[in-house]
């Protein structure tokens, strides 16, 4: 890095990709008169050909106004996100999905001091909105960095001024191939009792996105081995011994969506395991692929969820905690206490009858299909090399009859018609409100399941047969 940071323009090494939705802004923005740049991860994926799902911007204020003069001119939603700092937000649907537009008054007198202001060069690189959008503007020359595949903090003190970059560093170093150059990794491991004590959000939002990621045991390795999943997910690595073999279960978790998702090559599947489980299973890939890809508050992947549900399966005694204190909503509470509690029930039926498959879906709704990949995740990740076929074929074939029960046997199996309601119910057997009506009800549906219900008259013999070997 020199010393005197070159703030001049100049054409990269390889052109800026930029979507359509940049060139309308900058035709929008043709008469004003004010500085506005495009800065951060938008530049770095346009350099690196990466599809933009979010745009910061820097301006002079008052930057709140024009994230809503965006918002008003594409027909998007705003919102004001820190009215101290004067930063908002547009979001914005374009041809090629939602895109969020984050609009930021300069946190220093100058461009220069807001780059140095910033954590890593990879992310201090600047494009002239209202300028040529071909050229480049690189004090800290983060360009150098991302050719050179590192990430380097912008200043000495970068990461020891926000803990939670520690997180993101790694995050971007296995979400876009980098390393950690020694100087900022020394860092990191320094700053990362600090975590400790950042926003429990931040930390949150941070981690969500590395359990995200393609290949999350990598950074969770690497994360361990820093010292920051201590002080976001502690529970999930005591004792040593356990956390290993889950890092193992989360890589195979990633095997198993990756061979399910659209993206898949030629290769995903190539091993036995995974061949087989393709051909089992390939028939439900599009409900599985829409059911992975589901977004829970603040759009936090539902792929994020399972792979947390994988590291805290052994310690199911700790959802209180970590719900609290990863924030979690009450409906990703609710889902990850469903998942882990219904965790080895696949692997304990055998030969499951109508009735086995109807408990399971009533016991655990959709969160039985996350029980399904978390069963595969785990019988491929406790073999590993010494995978016996014979049992993985069977593990395949009860996972592939729950899955046919849910997604083509529906209103047979998992949710029979109601043939009686509890008020009919307690009047043709002369009952008075309880627990029992409850439990005759749920007697009955079972008894569709298995098929020895068809009609109301049916269902009434058949609570009051229950009824007479209980007398």
């Amino acid at each position: 890095m020199t010393d005197t940071p070159d703030l001049a323009p100049r054409t990269p090494h390889r052109p800026l990709l930029w979507p359509d939705i940049v060139y309308a802004l900058q035709e929008m923005l043709a008469d004003d008169t004010r500085p506005v740049y495009i800065v951060g991860g938008a530049v770095r994926d346009a350099f690196l050909h990466r599809p933009l799902k979010d745009i910061d911007l820097v301006t002079t204020e008052p930057a709140i106004e024009l994230a809503r003069r965006i918002a008003n001119q594409f027909n998007g939603a705003f919102y004001k996100l820190d009215a101290e700092r004067d930063v908002g937000r547009a979001i914005l649907t374009t041809d090629t999905g939602s895109i969020e537009i984050d609009v930021a008054r300069w946190r220093s007198a100058s461009l220069l001091d807001d780059l140095l202001d910033r954590d890593f060069t990879i992310n201090a690189m600047v494009v002239d909105l209202r300028g040529d959008l071909t050229q480049l503007i690189d004090p800290l020359h983060g360009e150098d960095d991302l050719r050179d595949k590192l990430i380097r903090q912008c200043a000495p003190h970068s990461v020891a001024n926000d803990a939670i970059r520690t997180l993101r560093a790694v995050r971007l170093a296995v979400q876009l191939g980098l390393h950690i150059e020694p100087g900022t990794l020394r860092a990191v491991r320094q700053a990362a009792p600090t975590l400790c004590q950042s926003s429990p959000e931040r930390r949150r939002d941070e981690f969500i996105k590395m359990l995200a990621l393609r290949k999350p045991a990598a950074a969770l390795r690497v994360a361990g081995s820093l010292g920051l999943i201590e002080c976001v997910l502690p529970e999930a690595m005591r004792p040593v011994t356990a956390w290993t073999q889950t890092l193992t279960i989360i890589e195979s978790l990633d095997k198993v969506l990756g061979a399910i998702s659209y993206s898949r090559s030629d290769n995903t599947a190539a091993s036995f395991g995974l061949g087989i489980m393709v051909m089992q299973l390939d028939r439900y890939r599009a409900e599985l692929v829409n059911h992975i890809e589901t977004v829970w508050p603040n759009e936090r992947p539902h792929r994020a969820l399972l792979m947390l549900a994988a590291l805290l399966h052994t310690t199911p005694e700790h959802i209180p905690q970590v719900a609290e204190n990863l924030r979690l909503s009450n409906l990703e509470r609710t889902r990850l206490t469903q998942i882990i509690r219904d965790y080895h029930h696949p692997q304990a039926m055998d030969n499951p009858t109508p009735r086995d498959i109807h408990r399971f879906w009533r016991s655990s709704g959709a969160a039985g299909i996350d029980v399904c990949l978390l069963t595969l995740a785990n019988t491929l990740g406790t073999a590993g090399v010494e995978l016996d076929q014979d049992a993985w074929l069977m593990v395949v074939d009860r996972v592939r009859v729950l899955l046919s029960a849910y997604y083509d046997q529906y209103e047979t199996l998992v949710e029979p018609p109601t043939l009686i309601d509890g008020n009919a119910l307690m009047q043709r057997l002369g009952l008075r409100p309880g627990q029992i009506v409850g439990k005759l009800l749920d007697m009955i549906r079972e008894a569709q399941a298995a098929g020895e219900v068809q009609t109301a008259d049916d269902a009434v013999r058949c609570a009051q047969d229950y009824l007479n070997q209980g007398l």
